[in-house]
């Protein structure tokens, strides 16, 4: 099994790297954990044209017929359960892959939203988008031991 996290930025703190590795390794029992990382759009260039540019290369590294998940904040708020359900089904729907959308500082674009098979909430905080990346790390790695029957701390 194979997810693939798309999103725009480059990762640069240690401290965020320790973490996702940390769950990529405990992952790998499961499915490997993979980031494409494209280009951001500066602050300087208008919220639109930077949500245009960030979906046009996220959609790039998507294939017709892929199971995509976008991080929305305006997507399904689910528990940690729901998301193990929606983990185990979408991975088989996608033939063992999972590609996850996470936009830039400035959100998604509709063309990605759109795109989506699923738009998942992690609750009405707002994270940074470099931060959601371990986060997710994190719920997937739960997810995967809810789905199995593994203890894990609550």
């Amino acid at each position: 099994m194979k997810i693939i996290v798309v999103c725009p930025g480059k990762l640069k703190d240690k401290w965020l790297k320790d973490g996702i590795d940390e769950y990529k390794k405990r992952l790998s029992r499961f499915a490997t954990l993979d980031f494409i990382e494209v280009a951001d759009c500066p602050d300087s260039v208008p919220v639109n044209d930077a949500l245009k540019k960030e979906g046009e290369l996220i959609l790039s590294h998507i294939k017709p017929g892929e199971i995509v998940w976008a991080m929305d904040l305006g997507g399904e708020n689910v528990t940690s359960e729901k998301l193990s359900s929606y983990l185990v089904s979408d991975i088989e729907k996608g033939g063992g892959t999972l590609k996850i959308v996470i936009g830039g500082s400035n959100g998604i674009s509709p063309e990605v939203r759109a795109r989506a098979d699923r738009r998942i909430c992690f609750g009405n905080i707002t994270l940074t988008h470099l931060m959601t990346r371990l986060i997710l790390s994190e719920q997937l790695y739960r997810g995967f031991k809810i789905a199995k029957g593994e203890k894990y701390h609550k």
